[in-house]
């Protein structure tokens, strides 16, 4: 596998010829810096564009980013926990459970997006639509319910597919914005919903503080939704398809909801008997694949799915691994007005490194978080997992020009929906004990002295 020549099985030979122990640690204020910018930023940098630039090859491109990134901090800077290839790793030591859990979990839920759909459950949803534009806009709101419990990319696929179907084929590329907006906006309040709120929950931040997202999320929601429904009602407008004799396969419905409960059961318990064992183990993951597989004697799973979904959490998980190597404490201070920055730096950069490296600074309100990256990779179609999966499905979205002229309201409703965060609840920033500085030595006082 080659990018611009350069072959990935070369990669290991050249990380032994260069690596070694010649690795000096730079103190974070003396890092190596093109402009002020530390180069590790300016290698991630390049890392996101090139997977911005070469759809086809993301994930050559993200694994020779780790590896051009891991050299780099071999040769000069060190890694946090120490030099050479001793630092890297207990690196890897450190990160390598939620890497673990993200794997399982990811590919996990394709198995049991493929569940839900086989149920049929879909299929029937169009029979309650309304058939004007209030049939495009409820459809929205289903994308958006859907997300909450399903995969984001799942849910956009599903309303893509129902769109197909009720439009004849002819889906206006504001519609199309306004699928990929909803699907994030419902996965944004949802541990379950979306990669960047899993690994939020994976990391100890408690359901609870991320489901204030869901108020701005539903702002921006009906926001979008109403003027996309008005554009697709004119565009073409809605065709309805009762498919009255559909039957539901509730054994189906029941294998989705035992893999959400297995997940979430297994967290919140691991989480408040042996909190310490979460950053040791993969429980939450080896439990999703436990339901799985005492699933299949109802219902066999579609493992055809695993080797694409492979691909694709590879890819992912790269990302994150780029993302832990980064030097956080080179971040700019946090606060709402960057969270919001952070939303526009996710419709061209992905979300999933920068919710590592969120996470990995501390300090931010995870709600506004939520709302921000998941939200805000709707501007443009590359900008979420869920924006290329139905860009896939629908080629003409793969313009950005035709996406902000016919998509604009999504930029408008994502400001909305934070403005309405930040007056409404309030920014409460949650250090993390990871972000908190270490205590000082206690000093004790001569005897005799006088205070």
């Amino acid at each position: 596998m080659k990018i611009f020549g350069f072959s990935i099985r070369w990669a290991v030979p050249l990380l032994l010829l260069l690596g070694g122990n010649v690795a000096w640690a730079a103190p974070a204020s003396h890092l190596p810096s093109v402009g002020g910018v530390p180069v590790d930023f300016l290698l991630f940098g390049l890392v996101l564009l090139g997977v911005a630039l070469f759809h086809h090859y993301t994930l050559p491109v993200a694994l020779t980013g780790v590896v051009a990134i891991v050299l780099y901090k071999l040769t000069f800077t060190g890694f946090k926990f120490g030099n050479g290839y001793a630092g890297l790793i207990a690196h890897l030591g450190h990160e390598w459970v939620i890497l673990a859990n993200l794997f399982s979990l990811l590919t996990g839920f394709a198995l049991l997006s493929r569940h839900f759909e086989k149920s049929h459950l879909p299929a029937i949803l169009p029979k309650y639509l309304p058939d004007d534009w209030k049939g495009g806009f409820t459809l929205l709101l289903m994308v958006f319910v859907l997300s909450g419990f399903l995969d984001n990319i799942a849910a956009a696929l599903i309303g893509g597919a129902m769109a197909h179907q009720l439009f004849k084929a002819k889906v206006h590329i504001g519609f199309l914005a306004a699928i990929v907006a909803a699907a994030n906006a419902g996965g944004a309040g949802s541990v379950v919903g979306d990669t960047t709120t899993t690994m939020m929950w994976l990391a100890g931040v408690s359901p609870l503080e991320v489901v204030e997202a869901y108020l701005p999320a539903l702002v921006a929601t009906l926001l979008v939704g109403y003027v996309a429904a008005k554009q697709q009602q004119a565009y073409s407008p809605i065709i309805k398809n009762a498919h009255q004799h559909t039957k539901v396969d509730g054994r189906r419905v029941g294998i989705v909801g035992l893999i959400l409960v297995a997940a979430i059961t297994t967290n919140v318990t691991i989480n408040l008997t042996l909190p310490a064992a979460a950053d040791h183990f993969p429980f939450i993951g080896v439990a999703v694949w436990l339901a799985i597989l005492i699933s299949v004697p109802f219902r066999r799973p579609d493992w055809e799915v695993l080797p694409e979904s492979a691909k694709g959490t590879l890819f992912l998980l790269a990302l994150v691994l780029c993302a832990s190597l980064m030097p956080v404490e080179q971040l700019p201070p946090v606060s709402w007005g960057t969270t919001l920055g952070l939303g526009f730096i996710s419709a061209v950069f992905d979300n999933i490194p920068l919710t590592a490296l969120a996470l990995k600074q501390g300090g931010y309100d995870w709600g506004f978080l939520a709302y921000a990256v998941g939200f805000g990779g709707s501007l443009v179609w590359f900008g979420s997992s869920a924006g290329v999966a139905l860009a896939s499905m629908f080629p003409e979205a793969r313009s950005v020009g035709q996406w902000l002229r016919h998509g604009w309201m999504v930029g408008i409703a994502y400001v909305v929906g934070f403005a309405v965060l930040l007056l409404v609840l309030g920014w409460h920033p949650h250090v993390s004990a990871a972000a908190l500085p270490p205590p000082a030595p206690a000093m004790s006082q001569p005897t005799g002295s006088a205070i």
